[in-house]
This record gives structure tokens, sequence and C-alpha cells, in this order.
């Protein structure tokens, strides 16, 4: 068995589970940039334990994120089976920049640009994110709810986008959901822009 693959030792999960919580602490009032430092002391382990569960800090913004970007996929996966399939896309994009806009850090780390072929320890929630917008695009498409040029990379980097203008306002989740609305407005038009996305 691959060493990675073996499950934790108590102590050793007491200080992971430890790390991941103050970071979520960290990365909600500081942002992505959180001092690695600080989410150290606030675990109560030193640096070299930090560093060794967590060689980088894109791999520790992921397990912060985890969770939520795994309950979105979840929920793709629930309105996948909606009759509507444009509602069904629109609702989860809501979703998804509601959730992006109040929470701090997210739309800062995600690399959508590494694909659905990416390493999938560095990048888990970036592939959790393009299967689950792929599935509910290809859906929309198909029923005709959207125009066939907008692929699900363009989808998410609209989303990302308008969180990181939101996450300012004084409301973010609603703000972010009228751009998503006015956004989605347009892409629901049948005449295409000349730009296709290559990237589906």
């Amino acid at each position: 068995m691959d060493a990675m693959a073996r499950p934790l030792r108590a102590d050793a999960r007491r200080n992971y589970d430890a790390i991941v919580q103050a970071a979520v602490e960290e990365v909600g009032s500081r942002g992505a940039t959180a001092s690695l430092e600080d989410i150290a002391k606030r675990a109560g382990v030193g640096s070299a334990t930090l560093h060794r569960h967590f060689p980088t800090r894109n791999l520790l913004l992921q397990a912060v994120f985890a969770d939520g970007i795994a309950a979105l996929a979840s929920r793709a996966s629930d309105l996948a089976q909606e009759r509507d399939a444009g509602s069904a896309l629109r609702t989860w994009l809501s979703e998804l920049a509601a959730y992006s806009a109040s929470t701090r850090g997210l739309a800062d780390t995600l690399d959508l640009s590494a694909g659905v072929d990416a390493d999938p320890d560095m990048h888990t929630c970036e592939i959790l994110l393009l299967g689950a917008a792929t599935t509910l695009r290809d859906a929309a498409a198909s029923a005709g709810a959207i125009r066939r040029d907008v692929g699900a990379y363009d989808l998410l980097s609209l989303v990302n986008a308008i969180s990181l203008e939101a996450r300012n306002h004084t409301d973010p989740e609603a703000f972010a959901t009228r751009l998503l609305d006015l956004a989605f407005d347009g892409i629901s038009r049948s005449t295409p822009s000349p730009a296709t996305d290559s990237r589906t």
C-alpha cells in the first residue's frame, strides 16, 4: 500500500484535524494569504508538523474548502435529476456564487485553468467543480436552455469573477446573485458570440 494511502495514527489525525480547523478560522478572517505560522500556533502544533501534513499552502487551502465544495458537487448531482435543465444549472450557479462570495479566500484559491486532468491532490476542489458544472452545462445546452458555445470553464470563470467583485459588497450573496442573474440572461440568448470556449 502507498504510504500516502495509509490511515493516520490517532495523534497524527488529531494534529491534521486541528490544523484544518485552525486554517478554516484563519482563512475565514484573513483570506487565502493567512499566515501559516499563525495557523500552526492556533492549532497548537509546530510549523514542521503543519508542513509535514501540508507541504504547500495550496494543499492546505484545498482541505479548508473541501467540505463546502463536496456539498456543492453533491447538490449538482441532485439538480441533474430535475426536468428543467436550464433552471437546474441556474440554481446551482447561484448557490455556488453565493457560497464563493461569502466564503473568504475561495475565489482567490481556485485555479480553474488546471482543468479536469489536473493533479487530484493539488486541485481537488477545481476537479469537483468542473465535473459538476460540466454535467449541468451539458444537460442545459442539450435542452437549448443556454448557448452551445458556453462551456463549463466559462461558467465557473464567470462565477469566480463575480465572487471576487461581490466579496467587498455590503451583502455579498445578494450582489453575487444579482450579477449572475444578469449574466445568465445573456448566455440564455440563442445568438452566440464569435468567440468559442475550447475547454467545454
